[in-house]
């Protein structure tokens, strides 16, 4: 008969095979070794820092705090993919997901995961940051009626930045732009 091994949650969290992280008031409290490793970063170097640092800009990182709380206060967690930015500036396909740990305040306390996409998915650098959240949005299924509301937005403001997206990546329909977003190999 074999007895059950007592399970340590903090070896768990440090060695899971994916970024992870808490958060207060969008900072991060703790970092596990492949969240540090996949940003380009020590652990001690992300603790204490905002989130500001792991995105490409701070209208970025705005945009999608405030999008991460309704979404959060409807369903209990939230999951996109979205371009984020390592510590040598190189920009990457992350699939981010969390929970709040708060009933009151989405944004009070988290835990986050991170996954590198960059192996099946590349970045194109001359996006603009609307262009890259809009990409992010489609890549996503979202259509473009539905980007609009989300974004505070009008359907024609992102109708303008589809056609942008879909000129700049030589797309030639709607279908050929999210395959061409996904860059799935």
């Amino acid at each position: 008969m074999s007895t059950a091994l007592p399970i340590d949650f903090a070896s768990i969290f440090e060695l899971a095979p994916i970024g992870m992280c808490v958060s207060q008031n969008r900072r991060i409290t703790a970092c596990n070794r492949a969240l540090a490793t996949m940003f380009g970063y020590r652990q001690d170097e992300l603790v204490s820092q905002s989130f500001l640092i792991l995105y490409p800009s701070s209208d970025e990182f705005e945009r999608t705090g405030a999008r991460i709380v309704p979404i959060i206060n409807a369903t209990g967690t939230y999951s996109d993919e979205r371009i984020m930015k390592r510590a040598n500036q190189e920009l990457f396909w992350c699939h981010v997901t969390g929970r709040s740990l708060s009933t009151d305040n989405v944004h009070a306390a988290g835990i986050w995961t991170f996954d590198d996409l960059s192996a099946r998915r590349k970045v194109s650098q001359e996006l603009s940051t609307r262009e890259r959240e809009i990409a992010a949005l489609l890549a996503d299924g979202q259509t473009s009626k539905i980007i609009a509301r989300n974004l505070n937005l009008s359907p024609r403001t992102v109708e303008m930045h589809r056609a942008k997206l879909m000129k700049k990546l030589n797309a030639t329909t709607s279908n050929d732009l999210i395959n061409k977003l996904l860059r799935i190999n």
